[in-house]
């Protein structure tokens, strides 16, 4: 994902066995690829403005705000703003990351090692 950093906080490689936090940096520019999860995940935004699709629904949200995504709900989180886009995203882990007509695949962060 172009413009995008991702950085463990608890995932297995610390020694997290069951939920994997990781922070995520988005830089303002092209929209998030639709993808769906496995598991629920979870982002809290820390600073910056997003622009949120969540199924049939879209929505901002900022700073202090929590984004619920369900499993096999298509998703999309994108910068909206002219800063970074910093989240906390948490997800149990083994949870599974799908793009579209693609086979499901566990993220590097949620991997169990």
């Amino acid at each position: 994902m172009p413009g995008t950093k991702f950085t463990s906080l608890a995932t297995p490689s610390r020694g997290s066995t069951h939920l994997s936090v990781w922070q995520v940096e988005i830089e303002p520019g092209p929209e998030a690829a639709p993808h769906e999860v496995t598991l629920e995940e979870v982002f809290v935004i820390l600073n910056g403005k997003a622009s949120v699709v969540l199924g049939d629904r879209t929505f901002s949200a900022g700073a202090g705000d929590a984004i619920v995504v369900p499993p096999d709900t298509p998703f999309a989180i994108s910068n909206a703003g002219q800063e970074t886009l910093r989240t906390i995203c948490c997800m149990p882990v083994g949870g599974q990351a799908r793009m579209a007509d693609s086979p499901a695949f566990t993220p590097p962060l949620g991997r169990i090692t």
